[in-house]
């Protein structure tokens, strides 16, 4: 695993990112050298345009380097085909993103049982009820996503994210979409629940507030990590 501690659960070794345009190559990313620990929380930060969202990705498998090295839970992501990575990713890692992206013709319970159902989670239905409750929605698990707050639709991507007890949740502006009062609660949620269940927290923000409550933060500036 290159020179990662044992303990990363992330690593990145001279990472690069490169798509042709009309305007000739464009450099999304260059030579990030990133480790995180297990059970960490890390906050990923900088202007829009800095690659933090493709930065993300690339970690958990959903897109793909250039150049470079990714190393998740212990697995080269190069050396796997995307089934592989899918297969990796089921049941050892959750996403939140800005839009929610909850099925809107699925209640939130069953929007919670679908990455469950997926993992063949024996009794889906009852730990997609107790994620609910974790996250404060015990009265809402017959609710189409239409009929919930931009909060309490939020508060359904943490419990779906979290139902599967993942070692390693991705946050891609969590709270883009919220209000600052509701921003707050979120943010609360997040880190009670990463601590709750020791599962390392990686988050895309340009929230200060947010990333300052993180046990660590990188900074991109035009594709490159700065102090």
């Amino acid at each position: 695993m290159g020179n990662a501690s044992s303990n990363a659960i992330v690593h990145t070794i001279n990472l690069g990112k490169q798509v042709i345009s009309p305007e000739g190559e464009l450099i999304i990313l260059k030579d990030i050298n990133i480790t995180i620990s297990k059970g960490k929380s890390v906050a990923i930060v900088g202007a829009s345009g800095s690659g933090k969202s493709t930065l993300l990705g690339i970690m958990a498998g959903l897109d793909t380097s250039t150049s470079g090295e990714v190393y998740l839970l212990s697995e080269k992501l190069e050396s796997l085909d995307e089934d592989e990575r899918a297969s990796l990713r089921a049941g050892n890692v959750g996403f939140v993103f800005q839009s929610f992206q909850l099925l809107p013709h699925l209640t939130a319970l069953e929007n919670v049982m679908l990455p469950l159902e997926l993992a063949r989670e024996k009794d889906a239905g009852n730990k997609a009820r107790q994620a609910l409750i974790n996250v404060g929605l015990k009265s809402r698990t017959k609710h189409m996503p239409s009929q919930l707050s931009g909060g309490e639709q939020q508060r359904v991507a943490i419990a779906r994210a979290y139902a599967v007890q993942p070692k390693i949740l991705f946050a891609d502006e969590p709270t883009g979409n919220l209000d600052q009062v509701t921003g707050k609660h979120i943010i609360d949620l997040l880190f009670d629940l990463n601590k709750r269940h020791n599962t390392t927290l990686v988050m895309v923000t340009h929230d200060t507030e947010l990333s300052s409550h993180c046990d660590s933060s990188f900074k991109l500036n035009e594709g490159q990590l700065c102090e």
